[in-house]
């Protein structure tokens, strides 16, 4: 897990070892449904978890942390599973602040004790440290799942589009030319693991990189895990657009208060936030309303994410009408789950040994790769399709 100290991987980590002890279920995960029980996925208590971090903290410190603050989880959950925490944090190692943005260079200051003389020189450190990570374990597959902070967007230029020419520009020293989530991208493709973006940063998105991964049969999807807001979003749309009704307008609210809130004041960070956010009701309704999704940052919530949409729409004779919705839910706890099911689902693709975008996992994402499906219910028969019909056919 690439930002492993961060509240959603140590999440993962929590809940793994929970289940492990009895201590939770599977709730909340979608590949414990019953329609998928055919397809024998892999059993959770078999993962082992490592990952990358830039921060000095670990798994325990930050489901620690997460309690105090937000008051997530139990305590006796927590001291159970201490040993588990502890062992796993083993296999975190320092992560790479080349490419990243100026304010997380800022915020880390000192912290920030590993410096990479070139995006080349961080990628084979990186890879390493996976293959080793592999090795150490004797795993039959790795999965690297990018649960980073989110990322500016990439202006790409042509030196993005080809890997001979990407490559070139990554030997420079000092070199921006990437940002760190496509450096870790490029490190699970020399690991031959599969990866998975769970945030809307470039990571695997560069053409230049999925063209690398093509080459090297390497699976791999993302982008923007879709946890809350934007999940609502993907069920109602649909529903205007089968009802005949048309939206006028779409307004969206959002605050929070976790190290995503954080990292989310920063303009250009929200930006490519709220670039995935906005574009899921104009594909969905086939044109564009009046739209504004706004992100505010509430130090006081921390994990606990509050959206409050309100929605115009006409109807019968030009009747305008409107409809209002308040979701309110813990982010970690959405989407650690889904992690689960990711890396459940890249471990079944790569049982068939089938390689390049995973199309099927667009229901997971706000942006999803290879896609032109983003209503719910569309992206629920894909995957359904996709799963059970090879499980039939195998």
């Amino acid at each position: 897990m690439i930002g492993a100290g961060g509240s959603v991987a140590s999440t993962v980590a929590l809940g793994l070892a929970a289940m492990r002890r009895g201590m939770a279920t599977t709730q909340g995960m979608v590949t414990a449904l019953p329609v998928f029980a055919p397809a024998n996925f892999v059993d959770p208590a078999t993962f082992v978890l490592g990952g990358h971090e830039v921060r000095p903290t670990t798994f325990l410190r930050a489901v620690q942390e997460s309690h105090k603050r937000a008051k997530l989880f139990d305590e006796k959950i927590i001291e159970r599973c201490a040993p588990e925490l502890r062992r796993w944090q083993r296999n975190v190692r320092p992560g790479t602040l080349c490419g990243s943005g100026a304010s997380l260079r800022k915020t880390l200051g000192e912290l920030s004790n590993v410096v990479d003389s070139c995006p080349s020189a961080a990628v084979e450190r990186l890879a390493a440290d996976v293959v080793a990570f592999g090795r150490r374990h004797r795993l039959d597959h790795i999965i690297v799942i990018h649960l980073a902070s989110t990322e500016p967007p990439l202006k790409e230029t042509s030196v993005h589009v080809h890997w001979n020419k990407l490559e070139r520009s990554m030997n420079r020293k000092g070199s921006r030319v990437v940002p760190s989530s496509t450096l870790y991208a490029l490190a699970a493709i020399e690991a031959n693991a599969s990866y998975i973006n769970f945030t809307p940063s470039a990571g695997i998105g560069v053409p230049a990189v999925r063209e690398l991964a093509e080459q090297r049969g390497i699976s791999y999807m993302g982008n923007d895990g879709k946890t809350g807001e934007s999940l609502v979003k993907t069920v109602l749309a649909p529903m205007f657009a089968m009802r005949n009704l048309a939206v006028r307008g779409w307004v969206g609210q959002n605050i929070l208060g976790n190290r995503d809130g954080e990292a989310l004041r920063n303009p250009d960070v929200r930006r490519s936030k709220i670039q995935t956010k906005d574009k899921i009701v104009s594909q969905i309704m086939g044109y564009k309303p009046t739209s504004n999704v706004s992100i505010d940052y509430v130090p006081s919530l921390d994990d606990w994410k509050v959206a409050w949409d309100f929605i115009h729409f006409e109807g019968f004779m030009g009747t305008l009408m409107s409809l209002q919705f308040t979701w309110q839910g813990s982010d970690s706890i959405l989407a650690a789950p889904l992690v689960i099911d990711l890396a459940r689902l890249a471990a079944w693709e790569r049982r068939y040994q089938r390689s390049g975008v995973m199309g099927h996992l667009a229901f997971f994402f706000k942006d999803p790769m290879k896609s032109k499906a983003y209503s719910l219910f569309d992206q629920w028969s894909g995957l359904i399709e996709h799963v059970c019909g090879a499980t039939q056919h195998s």
